[in-house]
């Protein structure tokens, strides 16, 4: 019976799969090392490809475990981001493709100033 038990609970931990597949340092380090931001990591198809989002972010479709995933990743240039997930899932890169963006990348993440009164 002790044996059931020890094999049951095997079982369990080996269904739990990560739900990340970058940990918070690759992420940090992945901006300096490649120049690429991770907007949206992990995300279902309907938030990738968002509009409220720069021009020049690309989606990146990859499979792990046999699970596909699809990130939101922005960098000036499409082969740094092609270098960094080369890099780390090798043959499970599927597509990189442009987002759904409407947003100029110069002025995203700007706060717009208050307005003044005119005379």
């Amino acid at each position: 019976m002790a044996k059931q038990v020890a094999e049951m609970s095997t079982e369990t931990s080996t269904e739990t799969k990560p739900m990340y597949s970058w940990t918070a340092s690759e992420k940090e380090n992945s901006k300096q090392k490649y120049g690429v931001e991770i907007m949206i990591e992990n995300g279902t198809w309907g938030q990738v490809t968002t509009k409220e989002c720069p021009n020049d972010a690309r989606i990146v479709t990859y499979e792990v475990d046999g699970e596909v995933r699809y990130d939101l990743t922005r960098s000036q240039k499409a082969v740094n981001i092609f270098d960094m997930y080369w890099d780390k899932f090798r043959e499970g890169i599927k597509k990189i493709e442009y987002g759904m963006g409407r947003h100029n990348p110069k002025l995203w993440g700007e706060v717009s100033k208050a307005s003044k009164k005119k005379k």
